[in-house]
């Protein structure tokens, strides 16, 4: 009898439990079927809360009246598993590597976690791929799709419009436009439903074009590190293109190094060199120190403090004009200038013209320069400031200087945006935006003049036949991080035209060219091509007398 209970009750037990497990699967398959359902749609919407519309930008384009799309939104398919429909892994993972032909290792990592409703396993698939799935038909792999950031033009204007990137777990835009403008992008949720901004930049896609091309045949050429092009409008602060190089695609731009998304026209500074030595002299000018005939003896060196300043030839030129200073560059009539003018009102004008601080463009990240050597009060560091050395000054900032000179005087705000197209469907049409006047317009009509006559002079390469071109170059020694100077340059030069009457102002730029000493060299036949292109785009006639006042 004791045997019998014994058996009894283990076939008790052995049936309790076999109705547990049964009790168990079907619970999970039909009684929770609806949980894990429930479960792995709100991972399938986590990873759609990432893939919002986002509003789009846009560029000009003189030729036609519609705008020209740069970014937008686009649907991308994706191929996910869902790990705990998957009832044989190995099998599975056998499959998928054979037929999608990509790593089983990676395949199989994404089914590690059983519990896990959605894990995305391809994105970007090809047709090839994802019909493989589709004819598959396994409840445990799908196509899916997600909307994401889309650059039509690929590596286009990529450092100026920046990339939708990750913050965390959300995207938002990283860079350049897409960073500064990220909230009116992104947009916001009015009357319960979600709206996006759109943007119009002032950049004119010709143009742009153009200053990319320009910029890749100084980079095929010189092989310089980087090269920077910008085009502004002296009138109303607006950039008519930006081009940076290297640079990136920003549909993959998780393959690029960081490095690559700085636009160092707004986010890196430089050591400006002799293309400064007009806002020394501009400065001069407007306080009646000299004008562009004040003589003074060049004897090839100043001796200050012990310290020797050569010009960059280490040449004596005797008796020179203001005029002359320009036109060869003289680091030691520079320094007079600087003299005539004194150490605190050279100051004031270097504040004034913008230099050490942010111009306020509306792009992400950007840094003021650094003027700080002259608080120190050192006369060495006013006069090797004078030839824009031992200050550091960002591209735009240059540019942006060279518009006040060409302009009549009036330091401006620059500017991407156009137009802005807020969530909520109001426009908002950028003004010109005058930060002040460092300048009299009777001192930049003698800039002009005195630039004018360093191209006709000195830069025959940057000439254009029938037209007016005032510019000046900047060979600038690196700064070494031991201290003192690298035997390393950059190469510098920012023109405007017509000079009398300018509508662009040009600013080229090259980090470490290589081959090549002097930026009136590497630099003057580009500045020309773009003159050339500039002056043809915008109508502008020729202008038959010479150096007209």
């Amino acid at each position: 009898m004791l045997g019998r209970w014994r058996v009894n009750t283990f076939l008790l037990l052995l049936c309790l439990a076999a109705g547990g497990l049964f009790y168990r699967l079907v619970f999970l398959a039909y009684l929770q079927g609806d949980s894990w359902r429930q479960r792995s749609d709100a991972q399938y919407a986590s990873q759609q809360q990432n893939s919002v519309e986002r509003g789009n930008i846009y560029i000009s384009d003189q030729s036609s009246d519609d705008p020209y799309l740069v970014a937008t939104n686009k649907l991308f398919p994706y191929i996910y598993v869902i790990p705990k429909s998957a009832r044989d892994t190995e099998t599975l993972t056998s499959k998928l590597s054979e037929l999608l032909k990509i790593s089983s290792i990676e395949i199989s990592s994404h089914l590690e976690n059983r519990a896990d409703p959605f894990e995305v396993i391809v994105r970007d698939p090809d047709a090839e791929q994802i019909s493989v799935v589709q004819n598959l038909n396994w409840p445990e792999v799908k196509v899916g799709q997600e909307v994401r950031r889309y650059y039509p033009a690929g590596n286009f204007l990529a450092q100026t419009l920046g990339f939708v990137g990750y913050s965390g777990e959300a995207r938002s835009g990283q860079y350049g436009v897409e960073g500064y403008y990220d909230k009116i992008l992104r947009g916001q949720e009015i009357s319960g439903v979600s709206k996006t901004g759109d943007i119009v930049l002032t950049i004119d896609r010709n143009i742009q074009a153009f200053a990319e091309k320009e910029l890749n045949y100084l980079m095929e050429k010189w092989q310089p590190e980087n090269g920077n092009i910008i085009v502004q409008d002296p009138n109303t602060g607006a950039i008519l293109a930006m081009a940076g190089s290297p640079s990136f695609d920003p549909n993959r731009y998780q393959y690029y190094q960081l490095s690559d998304f700085t636009n160092k026209s707004v986010q890196e500074m430089f050591e400006p060199g002799s293309s400064f030595k007009p806002v020394t002299m501009s400065g001069a000018l407007d306080k009646r120190a000299l004008t562009p005939e004040t003589t003074y003896f060049d004897a090839g060196e100043v001796v200050l403090n012990g310290y020797h300043i050569k010009n960059y030839n280490e040449k004596s030129n005797g008796v020179q004009t203001m005029y002359q200073v320009l036109e060869k560059s003289l680091n030691t009539g520079a320094m007079f200038a600087e003299d005539r003018l004194g150490d605190e009102n050279f100051l004031d004008y270097v504040i004034n013209f913008g230099f050490g601080q942010p111009t306020g463009i509306d792009l992400a990240g950007e840094i003021g320069g650094d003027v700080s050597n002259l608080y120190t009060k050192r006369k060495i560091n006013f006069a090797t400031a004078s030839f824009g050395q031992g200050i550091a000054t960002t591209p735009i900032q240059l540019t942006n200087a060279y518009s006040a000179l060409a302009n009549g005087g009036k330091l401006l705000k620059p500017y991407l945006a156009k137009v802005i197209t807020e969530p909520d469907g109001q426009k908002k049409i950028t003004q010109t935006e005058i930060i002040g006047t460092p300048v009299s317009e009777r001192a930049t009509l003698d800039i002009k003049k005195m630039l004018a006559k360093v191209v006709e002079i000195g830069f025959d390469k940057a000439r254009v036949k029938g037209y007016d071109i005032a510019g000046k170059t900047g060979t600038a020694q690196i700064a070494s991080k031991e201290g003192g100077y690298s035997d390393q340059f950059i190469h510098d030069m920012v023109g405007f035209a017509p000079a009398f009457d300018p509508k662009f102002v040009v600013l080229i730029k090259m980090e470490k060219p290589q081959g090549i000493k002097f930026a009136a060299d590497s630099l003057s036949p580009s500045l020309g091509n773009m003159m050339k292109f500039l002056l043809n785009y915008f109508h502008i006639p020729p202008n038959p007398s010479s150096l007209r006042p």
